[in-house]
């Protein structure tokens, strides 16, 4: 596995990816250190979760399964009757 070089910290992968970035921080909870986040320390209690290329592509693909489990509970209500 070749050495991780660089990071992209939660804000700037909501940019790219063009989603809002506190949803984002709430599904990449869902993930570990193995899929490719880190968590990234700053002054006193700051705390910002950043991915590598491989976290990225892994971000994606959760935002794809919440994506269709959104569409697929929709589908799945049925209409009140009056």
């Amino acid at each position: 596995m070749a050495a991780i070089t660089h990071l992209h910290t939660l804000a700037r992968v909501a940019e790219m990816l063009g989603e809002d970035e506190d949803w984002l921080h709430d599904i990449c909870l869902e993930m570990e250190p193995e899929d490719g986040i880190i968590s990234v320390y700053g002054l006193g209690d700051d705390c910002t979760p950043a991915f590598t290329d491989f976290g990225i592509e892994n971000l994606r693909q959760i935002i794809e399964i919440h994506r269709e489990n959104e569409q697929s509970a929709r589908s799945n209500e049925t209409p009140q009757g009056p």
